[in-house]
């Protein structure tokens, strides 16, 4: 067979690969939007229906007008986001100085250390739901949103710390360097060097943190007690009863409830990229 014609098949085989894990990603997203926008007797049905062909916004406005649980959907939505929020920022300053010092000083036990966030990484998080439980709650920060922002930062900060290491160590050396001999202090080599060529790693990390805290439902529904404190993934069980089940009222929050992910991505998406040059250039 002629190489041009197997490197062909190849390439064709590999988009063709390609096709079908976008078509198995998207799916479930695409069927939840559509069940959003159809009426009852389309969702609750024995045929395949692949799009509302009666598409309706009653499921939407009811949930948006009405609420879930005798509080209105943007106060959970609220709740995510000040959760997701205060996981990202605080759980980014602690990961980008422990990467940096793990990335750049050599210190007695650090390669035990390296290894102690891989092994946290390795246990589930609800074998570890009491003794948190009971942190917290000595604490005083049960049934509030900070005591479920400082467990969101304890479970994705050894993935960030991990992953930023690799950016810093990245970063020549020399770059640093030539700062501190044109005078710059170590904070200023830090904010003005170091800091923008590792933003598209912290930017990566926030996206893993934001999504991890937005989406986590165990810890909200145990250290939360108060309804109105309630994230949005808690809240999504109001819509199951014990004979049945509103589908539409799921679909619909759950379809309002990727929007601000969405909307995240996109705000941070450009520093990501912009980031991968900024910093680099003397001046």
């Amino acid at each position: 067979m002629n190489p041009r014609t197997t490197k062909r098949l190849k390439l064709s085989g590999l988009n063709a690969a390609g096709v079908l894990v976008f078509l198995f990603a998207v799916f479930p997203v695409y069927w939840m939007v559509a069940t959003a926008f159809k009426p009852n007797d389309e969702i609750f049905t024995t045929r395949f229906i692949p799009f509302p062909f009666a598409p309706t916004l009653d499921h939407v406005s009811r949930v948006l007008t009405k609420g879930v649980a005798g509080h209105s959907v943007w106060q959970y939505l609220m709740n995510s986001a000040v959760v997701a929020l205060g996981t990202v920022l605080i759980g980014s300053i602690f990961a980008l100085l422990a990467a940096t010092a793990v990335a750049r000083f050599r210190f007695k036990f650090r390669t035990s250390f390296l290894i102690l966030l891989l092994i946290v990484q390795m246990v589930p998080a609800e074998a570890l739901l009491i003794p948190l439980f009971l942190m917290v709650k000595r604490l005083g920060l049960y049934d509030q949103l900070l005591g479920l922002i400082v467990v969101n930062v304890g479970f994705t900060l050894p993935f960030a710390i991990w992953m930023l290491r690799t950016f810093v160590a990245a970063v020549p050396k020399e770059l640093e360097e030539a700062a501190a001999i044109d005078g710059a202090s170590r904070f200023e080599t830090f904010w003005k060097v170091l800091f923008p060529l590792v933003a598209p790693g912290l930017v990566a990390t926030s996206i893993f943190s934001f999504i991890t805290a937005w989406n986590e439902f165990v810890f909200a529904l145990t250290l939360i007690n108060d309804q109105g404190s309630y994230t949005m993934p808690v809240a999504l069980q109001f819509f199951t009863g014990q004979r049945s089940t509103d589908w539409g009222g799921i679909m619909a929050a759950s379809t309002l409830m990727t929007i601000p992910v969405i909307v995240f991505f996109l705000l941070v998406q450009r520093r990501m990229v912009s980031g991968l040059v900024a910093g680099a250039v003397k001046g």
